[in-house]
């Protein structure tokens, strides 16, 4: 286990880390770094991919890594989609940790969408962008289609989440369900806008720490204005949840005039603690 406290720390200020020596030989190797010092290590990383891989590096005997996270928070999705088709294990390493986090939540988001559908006519066709184990489509009779960077169930279409096949205004619900990750996450936003039908669906589930503008988070309000420039009217926001944080959109009836730029707000790079 590379995650080494001295004792009870402060997740957020003094946890230590034993990082790789960077020559990958051993990861057992290394310096004991504190978390700000990381942070600062994973942002030099040049290109892009290395500090994702380096991420995926820091645990690798223990899956509940908080910095997999946040090194694929700070990669573009397109370097991210490259290096797991290169090394298909680090997708499975990366989601090994969202698991076994998710595991400690008391409540699944994924479970609260699966009920939004439940709620809904089976006949709306779902777009679930970064579906993991596809965990909706097994649950939904609804027909889903399953996107991620990598296949990892028969039924899982491997893509650029910013660049799908699927054919413009052709579905009726698109879900991010704790996949925002990376850098160009508004581009999936947009490809979300592109897929959907006028007055389709589009929740948003995610962490709350990225949506805490007093900790670093993004301001609520500014991503919810992003996505109303982009054409979406917001519906309803739940913010009751101690975990995560959900909104809910529909694509708006008439063409919204294309805006030339749209200021997105950056979202917190996503540390998933233990409770």
């Amino acid at each position: 286990m590379l995650i080494l406290p001295r004792k009870r720390l402060n997740i957020e200020e003094n946890t230590l880390l034993k990082i790789p020596n960077g020559k990958g030989e051993n990861p057992e190797m290394g310096v004991v770094c504190p978390k700000k010092r990381l942070i600062a290590l994973l942002k030099q990383q040049r290109p892009q991919k290395s500090r994702f891989r380096m991420g995926c590096m820091l645990i690798p005997q223990n899956p509940s890594s908080l910095f997999q996270n946040l090194a694929a928070s700070l990669t573009r999705g397109s370097e991210a989609l490259e290096l797991f088709q290169n090394d298909p294990s680090l997708f499975s390493a990366y989601h090994a940790g969202y698991q076994e986090q998710m595991s400690h939540w008391p409540q699944q988001p994924v479970d609260i969408i699966i009920k939004w559908l439940k709620d809904h006519s089976p006949s709306l066709v779902v777009a679930d962008f970064g579906c993991g184990d596809a965990k909706l489509a097994k649950s939904a009779k609804n027909k889903v289609f399953s996107l991620d960077l990598v296949s990892c169930e028969p039924s899982v279409i491997a893509c650029d989440m910013a660049h799908t096949p699927l054919i413009s205004s052709s579905v009726d619900v698109a879900v991010f369900c704790l996949s925002l990750m990376g850098t160009d996450f508004p581009n999936y936003l947009e490809e979300a806008h592109r897929v959907l039908k006028p007055r389709g669906w589009l929740l948003v589930a995610e962490v709350k720490s990225r949506f805490d503008p007093g900790n670093g988070g993004a301001d609520p309000n500014k991503f919810i204005k992003s996505l109303q420039s982009l054409g979406f009217n917001i519906v309803s926001k739940d913010f009751s949840n101690k975990m995560f944080m959900l909104f809910y959109f529909q694509k708006a009836k008439e063409r919204t005039p294309e805006v030339k730029h749209i200021d997105w707000p950056k979202l917190k790079a996503c540390l998933y603690k233990r409770r």
